[in-house]
């Protein structure tokens, strides 16, 4: 059945004299449905080629920081806890988490239609209207983020986003948030992974980054499993170095576990199916 759904578009505005932008990120909500959701633009390199050099990381951490607000709402209105009072339409939440101001980032005015599917329904509407412009003269590989939407897609579906929370494992030498964790008797942690990188090097690089976080929180006291959600490369003249990389992955300590992108439905239903046992155990 369909259901109403309105939407805004988040542009970054570098001059807000000239009043140019770029569309960077597309926000949906759909009340019959109890959905919200956001979808941001961690890649710069067409703000840059339009209005010069800006600060790639401040850029990519303040996107993550706005898709990570729209699903906790998300998350808030899917479990029916308070929310606000019932908003009119996608900008008043949107402006509850980035409020109109003179900075270069501006909502958009409001859109809407009909849906079967928001999730689907904002996929769409951030390909149309922010993923196509993507300006790529080569190729640039996948972030970790891009790995994250595979599952993340999945995870919704089953009701099962929502019950993930951030976990910060404290060692004695160092301490590490995984975004996206849930506790049986320990903690589960779940941390997307991208390999599909433009150089071998860098995907043993950053293998062996991992091999030394994970050898560095082994003493911590708080006891977890670690699910690797894995994003393999795209070019075959980088598979061998995936394999490597798997191979120095494997030589973590602790309890572990790799999901290739291809299983993030059957990973889904498992985990799904794990969380109701877990919750119907519970006295």
């Amino acid at each position: 059945m369909k259901t109403a759904y309105s939407f805004v578009v988040l542009r970054y505005m570098h001059d807000v004299v000239t009043g140019e932008f770029i569309n960077v990120g597309v926000a949906l909500y759909a009340s019959g449905a109890k959905y919200v959701g956001g979808l941001c633009n961690t890649r710069y390199g067409r703000a840059s080629k339009m209005f010069g050099e800006i600060d790639g990381d401040y850029f990519r951490g303040l996107m993550r920081y706005i898709e990570t607000r729209f699903e906790e709402l998300g998350n808030r209105l899917r479990n029916e806890l308070p929310l606000f009072d019932v908003p009119a339409n996608i900008l008043q939440i949107a402006k509850s988490i980035l409020p109109p101001d003179d900075s270069s980032l501006q909502w958009s005015e409001v859109g809407g239609g009909q849906t079967e599917d928001p999730a689907r329904t904002l996929e769409e509407l951030f390909e149309r209207m922010v993923a196509r412009y993507d300006v790529r003269p080569q190729r640039t590989g996948r972030e970790d983020s891009d790995v994250w939407r595979v599952f993340k897609k999945e995870l919704e579906t089953r009701h099962v986003l929502s019950r993930l929370q951030p976990k910060r494992i404290i060692a004695r030498d160092y301490d590490y948030e995984f975004e996206h964790a849930w506790k049986n008797e320990n903690w589960h942690v779940y941390e997307p992974m991208s390999f599909d990188l433009m150089e071998a090097e860098s995907i043993l690089d950053k293998a062996n980054r991992w091999l030394g976080r994970i050898m560095t929180l082994r003493d911590s006291p708080d006891k977890f499993k670690l699910h690797l959600l894995l994003g393999a490369p795209s070019l075959e003249k980088h598979r061998t170095s995936f394999v490597k990389a798997e191979n120095i992955l494997n030589k973590m300590p602790g309890e572990k576990v790799f999901v290739r992108e291809h299983d993030a439905e059957k990973f889904s239903d498992a985990l799904a199916m794990e969380i109701s046992s877990h919750d119907g155990n519970r006295p």
